[in-house]
């Protein structure tokens, strides 16, 4: 599979450490446990994000954007990992943010991410809670094409099969340093939200009849439609690749048990349900 074919920046530090949790492994007493750092792929403090976006932003370019747009949460680790690689291509970029928690705490609405996306020279605009957000975007977005600006606009999440190539490159990374550190992986556990992470993988894993099973859990929908989600991706995904068809539907599997309330609601198995950490951080009561 020659991902060489599409648009790309090389921006991310990969390839990510393999780490072994010797401390973990230990503690639980069975299953051997190595995690893949993707806190470490660099721009604005890591993430997995930063994948999608060597794709989705060389994409961007190709087709002569001179701003990117997305959408995501107040506080949302993808936008400021597309504010970031923005600046460092030198391009604009507008941000949409909905306001899923309600907070009214100024610390939660103008710090930590919302900060870092105005530091790295984007500019941001509100929404409230429950609407259609990709189509929010795309209403701002013809606005500005109609003003002349040449706009690349980004799913939440970086999500779709562009975006999704990020960790259809993952599987081949993490299986390459297994295959040279002599490491069977019995099983492939991650989280999965707006299905691009769990779409990419499955989609790599498969095309190299990898036989490793992926498990997402999952932060958001309900266990159907969010295999059904990653499903859809993946088959788009294995489409743009040129290997339809490649991922069953019995592929996808995903533990949506610990999916809360809402957005930013912490659960009472969560560490964030502690009072004194939910009124620090600024959460709804």
């Amino acid at each position: 599979m020659h991902l060489a074919r599409f648009p790309r920046h090389f921006l991310a530090h990969l390839p990510t450490p393999l780490e072994r949790m010797d401390r973990l492994t230990r503690e639980l007493g069975g299953p051997e446990i190595w995690i893949k750092r993707d806190d470490c792929t660099g721009l604005s403090t890591g993430g997995n994000k930063t994948r999608k976006l060597e794709f989705l932003m060389a994409e961007a370019e190709a087709q002569g954007a001179d701003l990117v747009m997305t959408q995501g949460a107040t506080q949302s680790n993808h936008a400021r990992q597309t504010a970031a690689f923005a600046a460092k291509l030198g391009m604009k970029c507008h941000i949409l943010l909905e306001d899923r928690t309600g907070s009214k705490e100024a610390n939660y609405n103008n710090n930590g991410n919302v900060l870092l996306d105005h530091l790295h020279g984007a500019t941001t605009e509100k929404r409230p809670s429950g609407g259609d957000m990709n189509a929010e975007m795309e209403a701002v977005a013809d606005k500005l094409r109609a003003a002349g600006r040449k706009v690349y606009t980004i799913p939440g999440g970086g999500s779709n099969p562009t975006g999704a190539l990020g960790y259809v490159n993952c599987a081949f990374e993490l299986l390459a340093q297994a295959n040279s550190g002599n490491l069977r992986i019995d099983h492939l556990v991650h989280a999965t939200g707006s299905a691009g992470t769990q779409a990419g993988l499955i989609t790599g894993l498969k095309a190299m009849n990898a036989q490793i099973p992926l498990l997402g859990i999952g932060v958001r929908a309900p266990k159907d439609r969010q295999e059904e989600n990653v499903f859809n991706l993946a088959c788009a995904t294995a489409e743009k690749l040129g290997c339809a068809g490649v991922v069953a539907r019995g592929d996808v599997v995903a533990n949506t048990d610990y999916v809360g309330e809402g957005y930013g609601i912490p659960t009472e198995s969560g560490p964030g349900s502690d009072p004194d950490v939910r009124r620090a951080r600024g959460d709804p009561a």
